[in-house]
């Protein structure tokens, strides 16, 4: 007897009517009307099942803190760094924890079985590295935590950056980390990428880096972390994050600029949700919205992955950790809403997600584990507009969060009916 028969799903590829057989953990089988019997059984009903969401990018040392030591009153970048300076002083292992299990709590209930996290390197102590790395291991059984040595304060700019950051990896921190654009000159941020990319190297780590995540057209960090990839031959293992810059720099720069990512094999994090509302604060009109070039990346073949960033921390007052609502707010400003180009920005907060972070066994093909989301939906655009209800969320096999269908239940002219937004049988999707 199997653990686990999903059956008459929809993928995201377009095939309807698929079994999907779960045991050990590992999808075992994917196809139609797949023979035999399992504990525990699910009708998908012809709705989509997914690959679980992915955060790309986040910061879960300073989640859920919204309102303390007080409110960022003109929601600015620079209002949110001098509050997370008040903020760390105030900041204890226990409550760091305990803010960072309830994120993942609503991480899962979400169907994102995958978070990076940036942890702020720049204290002494470390208490935020020692706190997330306990949430990472209470919760390896649910959800994948990738950690990222983040020096918030500067490489450079703080001198005791350096020694922090290689005792946060000798404690177990999976990704090196930077922030270029922060150093005091071009040059301080250059030679961080420099000694960051080599200690990464020296230590076989990934690495993401903030970068150029200014409205500056003339921020040239992400040419350097291409530059530092391919001298050390680390393609396929970097991920530059913001890249806002990128929104103001000139065509022709750009036109230089990609290829060169593309030939270093970038991965690209963009942050709609957060891009859009911390950068172009210096316009009138015409106003920047400050997010990357979404469009050209993709269009160059390079990975996009999206990332929530923040929720309710002193940078950002909103948000529930729905990567959905992070993807349907990207294509928006992307302007990403061709039928191929919506389908990206779902790949966006899944399976481009999976390749910057080099997720093993992600998927849904037999072999994979049995991580997966069926949806209140039909196939990805229905899920991005109507950011549906997570009806199941499986892990490893098995069903670790449930919510109930959403449905309006109307009376009109003497006659009750249900709304569920979804077109009627046989309507063009």
């Amino acid at each position: 007897m199997l653990d686990l028969i999903v059956r008459n799903a929809t993928l995201p590829d377009g095939r309807t009517g698929m079994d999907i057989a779960c045991q050990d953990g590992r999808i075992v089988a994917l196809a139609p009307k797949t023979e035999g019997t399992a504990a525990q059984e699910i009708d998908a009903a012809g709705r989509l099942v997914a690959p679980p969401f992915i955060d790309s990018h986040f910061h879960m040392d300073a989640t859920l803190t919204y309102g303390r030591p007080r409110v960022n009153e003109s929601g600015t970048l620079l209002e949110g760094i001098a509050l997370w300076g008040e903020l760390k002083p105030l900041l204890d292992e226990e409550e760091i924890f305990a803010r960072a299990m309830e994120l993942c709590r609503w991480a899962i209930a979400r169907g994102n079985l995958a978070i990076r996290t940036h942890v702020d390197i720049c204290d002494p102590a470390l208490t935020a590295v020692r706190a997330l790395l306990a949430v990472r291991e209470r919760m390896r059984p649910y959800i994948d935590i990738q950690i990222v040595a983040f020096p918030q304060d500067g490489f450079y700019r703080d001198p005791k950056a350096e020694g922090q950051l290689l005792q946060a990896l000798d404690l177990g921190v999976d990704v090196v980390g930077g922030i270029p654009h922060f150093e005091r000159s071009m040059a301080d941020g250059s030679a961080s990428i420099t000694r960051l990319c080599e200690i990464a190297a020296e230590r076989g780590l990934m690495v993401d880096m903030h970068c150029d995540e200014s409205d500056d057209p003339l921020s040239r960090h992400v040419e350097m972390l291409a530059r530092e990839t391919v001298r050390l031959g680390l393609q396929g293992r970097v991920a530059g994050s913001h890249l806002t810059s990128m929104h103001s720099m000139d065509n022709y720069y750009v036109s230089k600029l990609i290829p060169l990512m593309a030939e270093a094999g970038l991965g690209v994090i963009a942050n709609p949700l957060i891009n859009i509302t911390l950068q172009g604060r210096h316009d009138t009109y015409p106003k920047r919205r400050g997010m990357t070039r979404v469009k050209e990346l993709i269009g160059a073949g390079l990975d996009v992955a999206f990332g929530h960033d923040c929720v309710m921390d002193p940078w950002y007052s909103l948000g529930s950790h729905d990567m959905l609502e992070v993807a349907h707010m990207g294509l928006h400003v992307a302007q990403m809403t061709g039928q191929a180009e919506m389908r990206a920005m779902f790949a966006a907060v899944t399976t481009a997600s999976a390749r910057i972070l080099n997720l093993q066994g992600y998927g849904l093909e037999p072999g994979c584990n049995a991580d997966f989301v069926l949806l209140q939906a039909r196939d990805p655009i229905e899920a991005l507009r109507l950011r549906p209800a997570r009806l199941a969320v499986v892990r490893r096999g098995k069903v670790i969060a449930r919510t109930p269908p959403v449905t309006a239940r109307l009376t009109l002219e003497g006659e009750e009916r249900e709304v569920d937004f979804t077109l009627p049988a046989g309507d063009a999707s």
